[in-house]
């Protein structure tokens, strides 16, 4: 990826689409360092933001202009929020303030002069929030269409560097793995090797959300909460996705505070296309059987029966105490230096 001419730096556009903002919201709140920092370590020109730039629509129109003559290179172009294909394919359910073109056009010719295409969040790497409830405004990821490869640029799409689009998914986005993406991709680093088989980078989705969970010693003796406040393992009863979801949430906090889990909510595996219609409440698990509908990754229903049935016989009283509490009633007993195992 050739640096730019002028500034010996690469350049980067990030474009909000049919979405909440909520991605920008996040990439704002990051720390160690702090977006623009970061941007300046990596040696990115920031060309546009919405959120950030002060140039005037007009200016931001020059510059999409020059992009697509070959005037201006584009190294790096970012998109939040699904594509907007509605209605019947048109695109005109989302034009672009002072053009009478659909953003979708504007997304498309971008793309084509990108050097890498990043996928922003779950809307603009699968459809996301955007899409759901019956889709009527027939909102699409970049390059998947939830599971399903194609999405708005097609299955076969390459960006001038040779990358399919980098899909940074999450509701919304961790900041750090944003700037992690981008910090890999100005320095060459990012291959398509690199990338897992929903085009999300393996630095970020090489793990589950579950690794380093705060309540792991609960769910390892199926000591499950009864409702929210509860601080037992929420995936038998409340919905808890995080052995299913490919995300590092709990060994890298956000902002450095925590996760959706140790904030006391289940994860609802924001990083996997089509979470956001589940077919059943979020803090609900569904059962077959008694058995959860949804167990963990690679885990047969046969093992994870036998497996919690001994766990459960194995329980110490202190965690089925506390997982049905609030707070710790029970601290680990302290065993002396001269007392048999």
């Amino acid at each position: 990826m050739a640096r730019d001419g002028g500034t010996g730096r690469r350049s980067l556009v990030w474009l909000q689409s049919g979405g909440c903002g909520g991605c920008s919201i996040s990439l704002l709140n990051a720390e160690m360092p702090d977006l623009m920092t970061a941007l300046e370590i990596a040696g990115i020109e920031l060309l546009w933001h919405p959120s950030l730039s002060e140039a005037t629509g007009a200016e931001f129109l020059d510059l999409c202009a020059r992009i697509v003559s070959g005037e201006q290179a584009l190294d790096i172009l970012c998109i939040e929020g699904a594509v907007v294909r509605g209605p019947h394919g048109t695109g005109r359910f989302h034009i672009l303030s002072g053009t009478d073109l659909p953003m979708m056009e504007h997304i498309r010719r971008l793309a084509e002069r990108a050097g890498t295409v990043v996928a922003a969040g779950s809307c603009a790497a699968f459809g996301g929030i955007s899409a759901g409830g019956g889709n009527p405004i027939e909102a699409t990821g970049l390059a998947f269409d939830g599971e399903e490869a194609g999405g708005f640029l097609g299955e076969g799409f390459r960006s001038r560097s040779g990358m399919p689009v980098v899909n940074i998914a999450g509701c919304p986005v961790h900041p750090a793995w944003v700037i992690e993406t981008l910090m890999q991709i100005s320095a060459g680093s990012l291959t398509p090797p690199e990338l897992d088989s929903l085009g999300r980078p393996r630095s970020t989705a090489g793990m589950l959300v579950h690794h380093g969970c705060p309540r792991n010693e609960f769910y390892e003796f199926k000591a499950s909460a009864g409702k929210l406040s509860d601080m037992g393992c929420l995936m038998e009863n409340l919905g808890c996705k995080g052995t299913q979801a490919s995300a590092d949430c709990n060994t890298r906090a956000w902002n450095g505070g925590g996760s959706c889990i140790s904030g006391g909510y289940p994860c609802i595996a924001c990083t996997e296309p089509g979470f956001e219609e589940p077919g059943h409440p979020f803090v609900e698990t569904p059962k077959f059987a008694g058995i959860p509908v949804g167990l963990p990754i690679d885990m047969p229903k046969a093992w994870f029966v036998a497996l919690s049935s001994l766990s459960k016989a194995a329980t110490p009283n202190r965690l089925k105490q506390n997982a049905h509490s609030d707070h710790i009633k029970l601290l680990p007993a302290r065993r002396s230096r001269g007392s048999k195992p």
